[in-house]
């Protein structure tokens, strides 16, 4: 059964152990080995992720299938608005993907931002990544397409 629960600093090294398995498989065919590495380190190290539960307030969620992680997710107040949300990290294990967990993660971040009367939730997904089409079948509409320039010569 898998169960979602919010977590804060407590939950860096699970979120750290998930995207080490997570990031290279997914973005494997997507994205060069060396970008992969400096995007793990530029948002998963320690200072990153304490940067961005306790200063940007991004609040994460773990999903759990039993015991064992499975899943993590980060969502918060856009900068310079108090109507919209974005959703910053969607990422479930490899093999169970298609299972249905990243659909009760969007439903548990919807249900907390409707808690502060937020109506909208926006994203940036890889252009060339899969997921897109997960986002659309949940409703989500892509209305632009930009180049990010993320440092150490990476764009995303």
């Amino acid at each position: 059964m898998i169960t979602i629960v919010k977590t804060g600093s407590e939950g860096i090294p699970i979120i750290q152990g998930l995207s080490q398995l997570i990031w290279p498989e997914t973005y494997l065919h997507i994205l060069k080995a060396e970008q992969i590495s400096y995007m793990l380190d530029l948002m998963y190290s320690n200072e990153s992720l304490s940067e961005q539960i306790t200063l940007k307030h991004h609040q994460f969620i773990i999903a759990y299938d039993d015991d064992k992680p499975v899943a993590f997710s980060s969502y918060g107040l856009k900068p310079e608005t108090d109507k919209v949300f974005r959703l910053h990290k969607l990422y479930i294990l490899p093999g169970l993907q298609g299972k249905g967990i990243g659909k009760l993660l969007i439903q548990f971040i919807i249900n907390d931002i409707k808690n502060f009367g937020i109506q909208m939730l926006e994203l940036n997904v890889n252009k060339q990544n899969p997921a897109i089409g997960f986002y659309r079948k949940l409703g989500f509409k892509i209305i632009r397409e930009e180049n990010i320039e993320i440092g150490g010569r990476f764009f995303y």
